[in-house]
């Protein structure tokens, strides 16, 4: 498959299997992370990861699942098997790291996609529990959490009203603004 492909295949995955991701799957995920850019080389982004029956709920359990829809939550049986918290590490003064995390998290879900495994990316955490539930340390800001997990669901891509010719004339209809 193609990078291409692949990024058209991605969707979010909020039904798992209840099936291990091989941590050296999960080592990678995360390596793929960290070599994302990252404003001025700061690297203010570190990663947690947690694969642990006796973690897996603590993490659950702060999680706000599709705030959007009603069927959000997975029901017991279909949790992710692992998660990857995005930790901010506040004693580097890196004011750009919200694109750090973007780029970072992108390059994770990519590769675990490669790998056969979904992803669920959430900033809506009771960070306060997650924290405590943890023990993460104060100089650490809890930025998102990346859930992951053999797919149990098989989401599909909505039609667009609009070509994609017209959409792309729309946005670029001001291109030779100089």
């Amino acid at each position: 498959m193609s990078f291409y492909d692949l990024i058209l295949k991605r969707r979010t995955i909020r039904r798992f299997k209840d099936k291990k991701i091989p941590y050296p799957i999960l080592e990678r995920c995360v390596n793929a992370a960290r070599v994302a850019p990252s404003a001025a080389n700061l690297q203010p982004c570190e990663y947690l990861i947690i694969d642990r029956e006796d973690l897996l709920d603590k993490v659950f359990g702060t999680l706000h699942w599709a705030g959007y829809i009603s069927d959000g939550t997975p029901p017991p049986g279909e949790a992710p098997s692992a998660y990857v918290i995005i930790l901010i590490n506040e004693e580097i003064k890196a004011n750009k790291y919200r694109y750090d995390v973007g780029f970072a998290v992108e390059n994770m879900i990519l590769t675990a996609l490669e790998e056969g495994i979904g992803s669920c990316c959430f900033a809506s955490i009771d960070r306060d529990d997650l924290r405590k539930n943890l023990n993460i340390p104060e100089k650490y800001l809890i930025d998102l959490v990346v859930a992951l997990g053999y797919p149990n669901e098989a989401p599909v891509e909505e039609e667009l009203q609009e070509s994609v010719a017209a959409i792309l004339q729309n946005i670029c209809q001001f291109s030779n603004f100089y």
